[in-house]
């Protein structure tokens, strides 16, 4: 189990939310928050329609159900602003990130953060992990195309020095799916609010805590049989 000789994956390369953080529930209150100001409801199902962004899709969605006042970029950076003073007061690790991260580290295996979300909401949630080893982090801002574009992901291995062809992908979201299947990596899938299918690149798990050392090398060797 070692990256450097060729016997594990390069490097793991974990999405944000709903991936290494529980900001789901974070971003429901937000919407619903903001879109109660203009007399909707915000529903599970547009929660789900908005899930992986990116985010000017999201604030064109809010627009449209808004009867279209404002305009879109007023819900993006509304939203936006909402989900900045959360998650600056802290969020919750998914169950088992902790744990693959002491792995990572244990293992000396490389591990970035690419994320649809806004450099001021990566930074807010690097902010308040502690001791966090996040070599690398991509966010929306730092790149021209974000997610379900794999920009992020590629961008990402190259600040690493690493073949994302040998790098393990985390993602919760079609759209993240789409974007990591498309840069060439490995994909675990986490779905809770968008059922995902399993392909020859792609493999779904209930929980990150289902990643544990035995799971990770038995993936690896399924993935790069000798």
């Amino acid at each position: 189990m070692n990256p450097k000789d060729g016997t594990f994956f390069s490097a793991i390369l974990f999405d944000m939310d709903g991936t290494l953080v529980d900001t789901e529930p974070l971003w429901l209150v937000s919407e619903s928050e903001l879109m109660h100001e203009y007399g909707y409801s915000w529903t599970s199902q547009d929660q789900a329609n908005c899930l992986g962004g990116p985010l000017d899709r999201v604030g064109e969605y809010m627009y449209e159900l808004a009867g279209k006042v404002e305009s879109p970029e007023f819900f993006r950076d509304s939203l936006i602003a909402r989900m900045a003073e959360k998650l600056h007061k802290g969020a919750v690790l998914m169950d088992g990130a902790a744990e693959l991260l002491q792995i990572c580290e244990e293992f000396d295996i490389p591990v970035a953060l690419v994320s649809a979300s806004p450099r001021v909401l990566v930074d807010a949630v690097l902010k308040n992990l502690p001791s966090h080893r996040f070599k690398v982090s991509v966010s929306s801002d730092d790149v021209k195309n974000t997610k379900p574009d794999p920009e992020g992901y590629l961008k990402s291995v190259n600040m690493l020095g690493v073949d994302i062809n040998k790098c393990l992908i985390l993602e919760d979201s079609l759209t993240g799916v789409n974007a990591a299947e498309a840069s060439g990596g490995f994909v675990v899938a986490i779905p809770h609010l968008v059922p995902i299918e399993e392909s020859a690149r792609v493999r779904v798990v209930e929980t990150v805590r289902e990643l544990d050392r035995e799971r990770l090398i038995s993936l690896f060797r399924d993935w790069n049989p000798t």
